[in-house]
């Protein structure tokens, strides 16, 4: 791959992907981003307008790109992301030269929680696996900033519902961009491994620690929530305490900043 060719990023401007982008700039990538909508010039950033659901503007956004990250995902909409992939796959293959590498970011334990936006980011991958285009799957476990907000929508008035029995291994976003710009240089790696916080932590401990960060405490209920999903979480699916690569705890991410 030459260094000179864009590097494609669907989902540029969400968490991941303004991560990534920024990463790849740093690197002294050229970067392109495919969003729906028209943004801000960032330098040494182009943005193509397009929408991966429909199809329109991703012939451009992958002309003359050899490496596509795909980042983008609408968790309200597992569907849309099932349709989305296949669009990008059956584009790359028919770019007229040589199909770019596609990375992908899934996450961790897809194949075995029966949930439905796990199951489309499943269905993701066997496309890609199936799809006739060189690729990469790397597999990741929560991002430090989801796990504060799925608390905040778990919160009813005073009151926060919490599924007993389950723990999360909260990663930084920042790692895993660098983690996948480091795919898109080691070239198609197939499903590598995958990349976990560097802490495996209860629900208590993920509540405790949000409390000590910003002084807010929280009256928790605990609730066995049934479902093959739920026992599937309890069952610890969603975690690889083998590959806890991740540096950065979820502590150093929720503390206060010290700036001013």
């Amino acid at each position: 791959m030459t260094d000179d060719a864009p590097v494609l990023v669907t989902g540029g401007t969400g968490m991941l992907g303004r991560e990534v982008v920024a990463e790849l700039v740093r690197r002294g990538r050229a970067v392109r981003v495919l969003s729906r909508r028209p943004g801000p010039s960032v330098p040494g950033v182009e943005r193509v307008v397009g929408d991966l659901t429909t199809g329109e503007g991703v012939d451009d956004a992958l002309a003359g790109v050899t490496c596509v990250i795909h980042c983008a995902s609408e968790p309200a909409k597992p569907a849309h992301d099932v349709t989305a992939a296949a669009r990008l796959l059956l584009a790359a293959r028919s770019t007229g030269g040589a199909a770019p590498h596609v990375v992908y970011i899934s996450i961790v334990g897809v194949d075995r929680i029966p949930y439905s936006y796990y199951r489309a980011k499943h269905q993701v991958e066997e496309l890609l696996e199936a799809g006739d285009v060189p690729w990469t799957v790397l597999r990741t476990t929560q991002f430090h900033p989801f796990v504060a907000l799925l608390l905040d929508r778990l919160t009813l008035g005073p009151v926060t519902v919490l599924p007993s029995g389950t723990s999360l291994q909260p990663v930084d976003v920042g790692e895993v961009a660098a983690r996948l710009v480091d795919l898109v240089e080691a070239g198609p790696s197939g499903r590598v491994e995958d990349m976990g916080g560097p802490q495996v932590l209860t629900v208590d401990e993920v509540v405790e620690t949000l409390e000590r960060a910003t002084g807010r405490r929280r009256r928790t209920v605990y609730v066995r929530l049934p479902g093959k999903a739920f026992a599937a979480f309890r069952a610890g699916h969603q975690l690889t305490p083998g590959h806890a690569t991740g540096r950065r705890t979820f502590a150093e991410a929720v503390a206060p900043s010290s700036d001013g």
